[in-house]
């Protein structure tokens, strides 16, 4: 199962709670995660400024996606306009549209807002786990 998963979600998984269980259905080889360089971009940027630079989680982080580890990158995501008032969210929907990810797991209320995009889920983590539990 191809998922893209918002900054939100993914350094929320640092702190427990529903987004850390996702990160561990990956890191078990439940779900794939899909992303992009912008994608990527930004969880570091976002851990770094919460000051997680040099945290073990990071390096190991940083390791599973140079190995590609459950991960599919596109590195030519189709450029979309669908979110208008915050257009920076527009990289998931892009990102999901590239690699043909079916789930984009995220907290962000203008994604959250869509629900869905073509055949693409836009889910909060409770959702999507409750969806992945009943479905695997």
């Amino acid at each position: 199962m191809k998922v893209v998963i918002d900054t939100n979600v993914f350094i929320s998984s640092f702190f427990g709670g529903k987004p850390k269980e996702i990160i561990a259905l990956w890191h078990h080889g439940k779900i794939i995660i899909c992303v992009s360089q912008p994608i990527i971009d930004e969880y570091i940027e976002v851990l770094k400024r919460l000051g997680l630079q040099n945290e073990k989680e990071l390096e190991e982080l940083l390791n599973l996606f140079a190995s590609s580890f459950n991960l599919i990158f596109t590195a030519k995501p189709p450029e979309l306009s669908i979110i208008k008032t915050d257009p920076d969210d527009n990289k998931f929907i892009e990102c999901a549209v590239g690699t043909g990810s079916k789930f984009i797991i995220s907290g962000d209320k203008h994604l959250l807002e869509i629900e869905r995009y073509i055949d693409i889920a836009i889910m909060n983590p409770n959702s999507f786990l409750e969806f992945f539990y009943k479905n695997k």
